[in-house]
């Protein structure tokens, strides 16, 4: 262990019988953690038994206002920060569904996934310079690596740019002194993430410090399968920089050698603190005592040499051996470290069960108490024991069996009209609604929903191109706010593809705006991690089908990351991209079904012209929810007035504007089809044929108003137009208008849905008209539904 810093022996020998003394803890943790899913108690565990010595000596490198972006097995490493407790551990493998009990994810995720708080009650940002931080985990394996990019460049963008050196931005970094730790299990970095995520790091050269937990395997896949040599170290050595070309500084070092990994870990972290380079740590023969996790065992797949070899090369062991050969500290003392770890954990264990059971026993006493009163001298009364017993015999009882019982009890008594049973009826709603905090709560903050409408100010009659429109509001908004940057695919030097960001690179430099190499999931990932350090991304994406690259990232991260943290963490992504029309199979899509069914978290914003877009980006600067604006790919070229308060006006979400007034028939749309079924409601009205057009603007969220069914009371006829495939969001439309929203009371026809084919649109204009609805195939639509009106007045045409 490095002498550097001179300390005394006997500081010397506290630390590591501390540490000795955490790794214990932590392992007794696992050892029982694994009992109590076996007993039921605990429905799943992975856990971080091998690689206590590791994750030791990487919490001494990690400073206050660092972040981490990691794996589910790094329990040894938040326990020694002191950032998680062993009974917050157990909470969370029990699944405790309270914030205070369970700091991680209050049980929405399963144990092993971890997390510190970024975010005060309040919404206000805590000081991440004072604070270890620890973004929110995610089980897909590889998924932490883009994030991590998005940390690291944060550092880089704080020490460069002098505006993020003022008091308004000291609280989330300290000019850039900051490292982003990964981990990440090295059958993992086979992943596709893990690769993108490492070039980029070496590209950008980013204090990112990735720690590689090898344990040989891929549950029982051997890494001679997983990685190229069979060795990550080896696979990435030529990333290791030197005097001709930058790169990353690489380590290779044994999970069982303690003062090793210590020295590894401060020189590692010292050059990528003070220089800025990342940095790789191979920390090789982990062992996994317990293996992958309580869903198999190890036996399986592991050699009986191999199982003989992890025990003798157990980390623990090893540094037990090293504490003896140099007279750190005698067995006795090493034993009762060891046995006080068994008494301590078992505590932690008792306190955290017993916290968790006892809301839920209060619950199901006071339920049971209200069944049995509400059917007491019925002959219901020997049914509902029955369910109260069932309840009482539960081993471990939960909160859906209050939900059970109590609506089975208030369906035997139908009929009755008691005082007892009304009060039954009104603890259940109660109970529910609870469990929907519990549960539910935290997929959107819905600060974005009180945002207010400002609206775009003309002084004068002169009309520009779309894309100017874009540009200029983008200039607003750099100018605004400082902690703004925008990347992407040709979004520094060019500007952009359609000319969206001309200029705005060479007036607000490459912090600002930049380029990034073609990596869509890392784009996104990038966007996350900086927008987690208190930074306001927009990440663009250059056409909408590349948006496919990400969606994991997306899916898995992003959308859920207010909602797996209960509103303790934050990333307020913006993300910029175009499409719908365009000639071609892989720049015309309008998967829409898709997205906004992946990304329930994201708002998702569709408007039809440049000026709606640009309210968009201002609206959402102004809250600090997630969300996607998709830009209608061919009105970059079409004429807008120019509005004179850039950065300022400010479009609702989930707010239809009626585009077209009508009597016949409603169109339900949004984007660049507002435009065709506009011309198309010309060429009707000629056949005395009155339609109303409605621009939804938003598809998440959805007319939280509920005006759309105002208009169907007023046609009674509805078409749902969409460029996206049959069943897509046309269908998430009509259910909205016509289930949710009660608009099936109102109709007198069919509704009817007119959608793109099936199949990517083929290329060329005859290609596109013939894949996506036209201008023809809308006026025959709404055609065909007056022709079951009044079939004399409206006849077959074709």
């Amino acid at each position: 262990m490095s002498q550097k810093n001179e300390i005394s022996f006997e500081e010397f020998r506290k630390t590591v019988l501390n540490d000795y003394r955490i790794a214990n803890e932590s392992r007794e943790a696992s050892l029982m953690g694994r009992k109590e899913v076996l007993s039921g108690k605990a429905k799943f565990g992975i856990f971080g038994d091998g690689k206590e010595i590791a994750q030791i000596a990487m919490a001494k490198a990690f400073k206050l206002g660092d972040f981490r972006s990691g794996y589910y097995r790094d329990q040894t490493f938040m326990f020694a920060l002191n950032k998680l407790t062993l009974q917050e551990w157990f909470a969370g493998l029990y699944a405790h569904a309270d914030l205070d009990a369970e700091p991680l994810s209050a049980g929405r995720q399963m144990g092993g996934h971890y997390a510190t708080q970024m975010i005060n009650r309040d919404g206000s940002w805590k000081n991440l310079t004072s604070e270890y931080n620890s973004s929110s985990d995610i089980s897909p394996t590889g998924s932490q690596m883009p994030r991590l990019l998005g940390m690291a460049l944060a550092s880089k963008l704080f020490k460069a740019n002098s505006h993020l050196q003022t008091a308004e931005f000291e609280k989330f970094s300290k000019k850039g002194n900051e490292i982003a730790f990964g981990t990440i299990g090295d059958a993992s970095t086979s992943e596709g993430l893990f690769w993108e995520s490492i070039n980029a790091a070496g590209v950008m050269q980013i204090p990112m410090l990735v720690s590689v937990w090898d344990d040989g395997y891929g549950i029982s896949v051997p890494k001679k399968y997983q990685t190229t040599k069979g060795d990550i170290f080896e696979a990435l050595k030529g990333m290791q920089r030197d005097k001709k070309a930058t790169g990353y500084e690489m380590y290779k070092v044994k999970a069982w050698d303690y003062s090793a990994l210590c020295e590894t870990y401060e020189k590692a972290a010292a050059i990528c603190r003070t220089e800025h380079v990342p940095a790789i740590i191979h920390v090789e023969e982990v062992t996994q005592p317990q293996g992958h996790s309580t869903s198999g065992s190890h036996e399986r797949y592991k050699t009986p040499e191999r199982l003989q070899w992890e025990k003798d090369f157990d980390g623990i062991k090893k540094m037990r051996e090293w504490i003896l050969k140099f007279a750190i500290a005698k067995e006795n003392e090493l034993l009762e470290i060891e046995e006080k770890a068994k008494e301590v954990v078992k505590e932690a264990r008792n306190k955290a069960w017993a916290a968790y059971l006892e809301p839920i026993k209060k619950d199901i006493a006071e339920a049971i108490s209200l069944m049995q009163a509400t059917v007491e001298g019925t002959n219901h009364q020997d049914t509902v024991n029955g369910f109260i017993a069932e309840i009482k015999a539960a081993k471990d009882p939960l909160r859906k069996d209050v939900v059970i019982a109590a609506k089975k009890t208030l369906r035997l008594t139908r009929n009755e009209n008691t005082p007892a049973r009304e009060t039954l009826q009104q603890y259940l709603k109660t109970f529910i609604t609870d469990n929907e905090e519990r549960y539910d709560s935290f997929l959107h903050t819905n600060d974005v929903l009180s945002v207010a409408e400002v609206k775009p100010v003309y002084n004068s009659e002169e009309s520009v191109n779309g894309h100017e429109i874009l540009r200029d509001n983008f200039d607003a908004i750099l100018g605004k706010y400082p902690e703004v940057v925008i990347f992407g695919e040709d979004s520094g030097k060019l500007g952009g593809v359609n000319q969206g960001l001309e200029n705005m690179q060479k007036k607000y430099g490459e912090e600002r705006v930049f380029d990034t190499g073609i990596r869509e999931a890392t784009i996104i990932g990038q966007a996350i991690g900086l927008a987690l350090r208190g930074l306001r991304p927009i990440a663009e994406i250059q056409y909408l089908d590349y948006l496919l690259y990400a969606l994991q990232i997306l899916s898995d991260d992003l959308a859920t990351l207010a909602y797996r943290t209960k509103g303790t963490q934050r990333a307020p992504v913006i993300i910029r991209t175009r499409g719908h029309r365009l000639e071609g199979i892989w720049h015309s899509g309008s998967p829409m079904g898709m997205i906004i069914n992946s990304l329930r978290g994201i708002y998702v914003c569709v408007p039809r012209n440049m000026t709606q877009a640009a309210g968009f980006y201002n609206t959402l600067l102004s809250s600090n929810e997630p969300g996607l604006v998709i830009e209608p790919l061919n009105s970059y070229r079409l004429k807008e007035k120019r509005p004179d308060n850039f950065g300022e006006f400010k479009l609702p979400l989930g707010i239809p504007e009626t585009i077209r007034e009508g009597s016949d028939v409603t169109i339900v749309t949004y984007g660049p089809l507002c435009r065709m079924a506009m011309e198309a409601a010309q060429q009707l009205q000629a056949e005395n044929i009155s339609v109303e057009i409605i621009d939804v603007q938003t598809l998440l969220p959805f007319d939280i108003n509920h005006n759309i069914v105002k208009s169907l009371q007023k046609t009674n006829r509805v078409l749902f137009l969409d460029e996206d495939v049959k069943g897509g969001a046309s269908a998430f439309m009509m259910e909205k208008v016509l289930e949710e929203q009660g608009g099936y009371a109102h109709l007198d026809s069919a509704p009817r849905t007119l959608t793109g084919k099936d199949h990517r649109p083929a290329y060329g204009s005859d290609g596109d008209f013939f894949s996506k609805p036209s201008v023809e195939d809308i006026f025959d639509t709404v055609y065909s539904i007056m022709n079951e009106v009044d079939p004399a007045q409206y006849p077959d045409i074709y």
